[in-house]
């Protein structure tokens, strides 16, 4: 099984180049963010065209969120439960019994911004739903962009960013107490190169000088574990001409 996760910054720019990997790679599950893409415009027939069932959760300007699939989604699920919020970040279904949950966390902006305490607050939240999610669903998969580079190694300069928006000691414990609910980084599961990003600022050809930041994850519970077979940033769309500024990732199970 390949699960997919990929912030395809603005799916209207991007749908020919979503459309392209989906016929090469041929992924069971995709997991896409920031559509920018409000409900009533979404390219239901053109996916539905290459071989996916898909589930979407729209909005305009830097949000939405949606997944794809070969097979039939239950239990479809939209925004964090008792959570108010008006931003579409968050999304879940059940497909051939694994739960996927689809996070477009907040960006936070600035350390102590109103829009940095509500990326911290919009984590407790997650982290409270998975509590619940994770004690119903053996095999679970939680991907998404989630703005957060793990470690100084997740960084092409640590000291540049340290403590900066993205890497900061609040955001970093924020994603480790959502790994101490018995979840594994799944790219960690193997050995990677170093210098291994997801993510590159269009600005001074950071994609060029590979100074990005890894903050595309694949989390996956302990039954997963077992299934692990792979997992890597696949480098090619991001070379693409007008590309997301993140490239996919792709986990593998047996």
């Amino acid at each position: 099984m390949k699960i997919v996760t990929w912030n395809v910054n603005s799916l209207k720019v991007r749908l020919p180049q979503l459309l392209d990997f989906l016929a090469q790679e041929m992924p069971d599950i995709v997991g896409l963010q920031e559509l920018k893409c409000e409900n009533g415009a979404f390219p239901i027939a053109q996916i539905n065209a290459a071989g996916y069932e898909v589930s979407f959760n729209g909005q305009k300007t830097y949000n939405g969120v949606a997944i794809l699939s070969k097979s039939i989604q239950t239990d479809v699920l939209n925004d964090i439960p008792d959570f108010a919020d008006e931003q579409k970040r968050a999304i879940a279904a059940t497909i051939d019994g694994v739960r996927i949950i689809n996070l477009y966390v907040v960006n936070g902006q600035e350390l102590g911004s109103d829009k940095f305490e509500y990326k911290l607050k919009w984590l407790e939240a997650v982290e409270q739903w998975l509590k619940v999610e994770i004690a119903h669903h053996p095999q679970i998969v939680i991907m998404g962009d989630f703005n957060i580079a793990p470690a100084d190694c997740d960084t092409y300069d640590p000291v540049f960013w340290e403590n900066k928006i993205l890497c900061s000691d609040a955001e970093r414990g924020a994603f480790n107490r959502i790994l101490d609910l018995g979840l594994a980084d799944s790219f960690r599961l193997k050995a990677q190169e170093a210098h291994s990003f997801s993510w590159w600022d269009y600005r001074n050809n950071g994609f060029e000088r590979n100074e990005g930041l890894r903050i595309d994850h694949l989390l996956i519970s302990p039954r997963l574990n077992a299934r692990f077979a792979d997992c890597k940033v696949m480098l090619e769309p991001r070379a693409h001409e007008r590309p997301s500024d993140h490239a996919p990732v792709m986990l593998s199970l047996v």
